[in-house]
C-alpha cells in the first residue's frame, strides 16, 4: 500500500509499535522547512532535511537532487530511528509532493513498509488530530538499508527509453512545452517524453485521486499494464510523487533522478510544444 489516512496514522501511533513519522517539509526557494516544522506537527515526527538527507550535491551536470550515497541514507534513517521492520510514514505541509521523495528513497533502499500519510499535514488538522511543536529527536535505529529495490533511470538510459515506454514528464505544462523555465539552463522537455503534470494526481484537497481515477488518466497518456514507464521532473524529487499516485494506480514505474536539470545541462536534444499524445 502507498497511503494511511489520517485516522489509521492516528490509531497506529496509539499502537504498541507505532510508525515512525517523518516531516519532510520543503519547498524550493524556502521557506525553510524546519521553521515551519516547529509552529506544529504531527506529534512524534521527526523533521527531515531534503536538501541534506535526502540528496547528494555535485556538479550541474548531476542534477540538483542526485540520489543520496547509500550511506548517508542509511545515517539519515537511523538518525530518524528506524529501525529493521519498522513502518514509515511520510508527510509534508501540502500535498505530499516533497514527502514522496522520502517515500520513494526508502523503497528503493529496501523498506518493505513505507506510506503517505494522504492529504499531508492538512489532512490531519481537517481530522481534529493534535499538533505537537517541540523539536524531536528520535531513538537511533538500527536499520540497514539495500539500495536497488526499485528500478532507475541513467541519464544514458533516457532517450532510448523513451522511445520504447512511456517516458512521463512530471512537470507544471508550460515548462513541458518550453514557454517557461525558471531553473535549469534550457526550456523544454525530453524527446519523445509525454506531459503529466503531477499536481493533476490530486484532488483539491490534496488527497490522491481514487484509484480509478488514476489509473484512466495514466491510460489516458499511453501507460499500459506490464510495459515500461517512467518518469521525471526538473530534478528528481515530484517525480517520485507521480510514481506514487502510478503505484496507486496499480503500475510500477522507474525514477530518472536527475531529471531536467540534469538533462539540459548536457549538450543533448531538447524539444518543444504540446505533448504528441
Amino acid at each position: 500500500m502507498v497511503l494511511i489516512s489520517a485516522d489509521a496514522l492516528a490509531t497506529a501511533l496509539a499502537s504498541d509499535r507505532p510508525p515512525v513519522v517523518l516531516d519532510v517539509r520543503w519547498s524550493l526557494g524556502g521557506p525553510p522547512g524546519h521553521a515551519t516544522y516547529l509552529t506544529g506537527h504531527v506529534p512524534g515526527a521527526v523533521y527531515v532535511d531534503l536538501d541534506t538527507e535526502l540528496a547528494s550535491h555535485g556538479a550541474p551536470t548531476d542534477g540538483r537532487h542526485p540520489l543520496p550515497s547509500v550511506e548517508t541514507l542509511q545515517a539519515a534513517a537511523r538518525r530518524w530511528g528506524v529501525t529493521e521492520g519498522a513502518a514509515v510514514v511520510a508527510y509534508d505541509g501540502g500535498g505530499n509532493l516533497a514527502a514522496a521523495r522520502a517515500w520513494w528513497l526508502l523503497r528503493w533502499a529496501g523498506l518493505a513498509d513505507v506510506r503517505l500519510l494522504d492529504g499531508a499535514l492538512p489532512a490531519w488538522t481537517a481530522a481534529g488530530l493534535p499538533l505537537s511543536t517541540d523539536d524531536v529527536t528520535a531513538t537511533e535505529g538500527d536499520v540497514t538499508l539495500r539500495p536497488g529495490s526499485v528500478p532507475v533511470l541513467g541519464l544514458s538510459d533516457v532517450a532510448d527509453f523513451a522511445s520504447s515506454g512511456v517516458l512521463l514528464d512530471a512537470r507544471a505544462a508550460e515548462r513541458y512545452r518550453g514557454e517557461t523555465e525558471p531553473i535549469d539552463p534550457k526550456a523544454g522537455h525530453v524527446p519523445g517524453a509525454v506531459s503529466a503534470p503531477t499536481g493533476d494526481n490530486l484532488a483539491d484537497d490534496g488527497r490522491f485521486l481514487p484509484a480509478a481515477e488514476l489509473r484512466e488518466r495514466f491510460e489516458a497518456l499511453g501507460v499500459r499494464e506490464g510495459e515500461p514507464v517512467a518518469a521525471y521532473c526538473g530534478s528528481g524529487v515530484t517525480a517520485a510523487h507521480e510514481i506514487a499516485a502510478l503505484a496507486v494506480a496499480g503500475f510500477d514505474a522507474a525514477l530518472f533522478p536527475g531529471s531536467w536539470s540534469q538533462w539540459s545541462h548536457h549538450d543533448l536534444p531538447v524539444a518543444t510544444g504540446a505533448s504528441a499524445r
